[in-house]
């Protein structure tokens, strides 16, 4: 894609921080800063006391395009006092995203000089002449961002509230519309019947004894 007339347009580069940088630091923790170089211009951050591995900067910067001129040089080092300045690595941050959509948020990586992996810097870069403008409604947070928007925890759950009955309600009546109970006397106590002797009584009459009886016929 070729993008003509940008000659003298300019171009916002926020330099955001970098993440998993190579630590040059054997004891203490490394002071990292970084250096954008465009042309003929250069910008650099401030130094990141401690940063170590995690810089982090949030610094703006402005640069004038030029025709023809389709990438950003970065460099990270670390900050010394006594001895000279440590290279952790660089990168190249290609301009085609944010000349066509006007809006780049990507982190790009770095390498140290003899090719090897030494972390990621993080820039948001906007283009307000863009060809295809779009609206970014969040831009990608790095890792070590916090989210602008806080919510306390509850400090106790919500109230729950009963399910309604599917059944209709009946309505309720005073205690004086209900006709007292009644108060009958109780029955009388009746004596328990007699209880049946176990054996039978015996009969008043038996059969006659011998010489009772006639005498057979002869």
């Amino acid at each position: 894609m070729s993008f003509s007339g940008i000659q003298g347009h300019l171009l916002q580069v926020t330099v955001v921080g970098c993440t998993n940088l190579k630590n040059t630091e054997w004891i203490s923790r490394q002071d990292p800063y970084v250096c954008l170089e465009y042309g003929s211009t250069q910008h650099r951050t401030s130094t990141c006391t401690d940063g170590g591995k995690m810089p982090i900067f949030q610094e703006k910067f402005t640069f004038s395009l030029i025709e023809r001129l389709r990438e950003i040089n970065v460099v990270v080092w670390n900050s010394n006092t006594v001895t000279y300045d440590d290279f952790i690595g660089t990168g190249k941050v290609q301009l085609q995203r944010v000349l066509s959509y006007g809006y780049d948020d990507n982190p790009w990586p770095l390498q140290t000089k003899t090719g090897r992996y030494a972390g990621e810097a993080r820039l948001i870069m906007r283009y307000e002449k863009a060809q295809n403008p779009v609206i970014p409604f969040a831009p990608s947070a790095p890792p070590y961002a916090t989210s602008p928007y806080q919510f306390p925890p509850y400090s106790t759950l919500p109230q729950s509230y009963p399910t309604p009955s599917p059944y209709p309600a009946y309505p309720s009546y005073p205690s004086s519309m209900y006709p007292p109970p009644s108060t009958y006397p109780p029955p009388p106590a009746y004596p328990p019947p007699p209880l049946p002797s176990a054996y039978p009584p015996a009969s008043p009459y038996y059969p006659p004894g011998p010489g009772f009886y006639p005498p057979p016929p002869h």
